[in-house]
């Protein structure tokens, strides 16, 4: 499968790595291409510079946001998710009529600093917003409630026994995703219903940033537990 991946931080090279080493078609989408694959310091979470990331990673391409999507048969959008509209729109339109869009950010508000909130929240979500904009694709909201890490390799928690969702009005397109979760190794995949369920894995966030620092790292997931049958 040809998948695009914006994003060229943490959770996008996680991603497009785990993704190529399963044998897909993978290309990095960015705004600037030469600026990123020049980028030689580290990410602001301490991740390892794309330039010597990607020296590992020679077979996926990095092009514009709107190269890759045109060859793409699903976009990863692994973007800040402040930055996420800007990015989708500069793939343009047309390049994301009828594609599955993964949408993997969360709408983190740092506008008055550490811990952030929320935007939107409540009576939207980040993912609601994407399928509004872009009413031809196919937007589906999964992975945005644990860290990149477990994201590609849940089996580094808990033998891989935590719970991962998926948000999305179109049935065949939460099939393919459900697909490349399994071929990360999760197993416990919930369906919560059309794209407005990604309000509630959005709201997870300040959750999920308050048991980082309860824990003092991101090393974990949450397994919803549930009687048989």
């Amino acid at each position: 499968m040809k998948i695009a991946v914006f994003g060229t931080g943490m959770v996008g090279t996680a991603i497009a790595g785990a993704l190529a080493a399963n044998g897909h078609d993978v290309t990095v989408g960015t705004r600037d291409p030469e600026a990123t694959l020049a980028r030689v310091e580290a990410g602001p979470m301490g991740g390892t510079p794309f330039a010597e990331w990607h020296a590992e990673h020679q077979e996926i391409r990095v092009a514009t946001f709107a190269e890759a999507a045109e060859g793409g048969d699903v976009i990863v959008n692994a973007t800040n998710g402040s930055g996420s509209l800007a990015a989708l729109k500069a793939a343009g339109a047309q390049n994301l009529a009828g594609r599955i869009i993964v949408d993997i950010a969360n709408p983190l508000d740092f506008s008055e600093g550490f811990p952030p909130s929320l935007n939107p929240v409540n009576t939207d979500s980040l993912a609601e917003q994407l399928q509004r904009a872009f009413p031809d694709a196919r937007v589906v909201k999964t992975l945005n409630t644990m860290n990149a890490a477990i994201m590609v390799d849940p089996g580094s928690v808990a033998g891989g026994d935590h719970s991962v969702f998926l948000s999305g009005n179109d049935r065949d397109a939460k099939d393919v995703v459900r697909g490349l979760l399994g071929e990360f190794g999760h197993r416990d995949i919930i369906d919560l219903g059309d794209i407005t369920t990604a309000r509630g894995t959005e709201m997870v966030l300040p959750l999920w940033l308050r048991l980082w620092g309860a824990l003092g790292n991101a090393d974990f997931n949450f397994k919803v537990a549930r009687t048989a049958g």
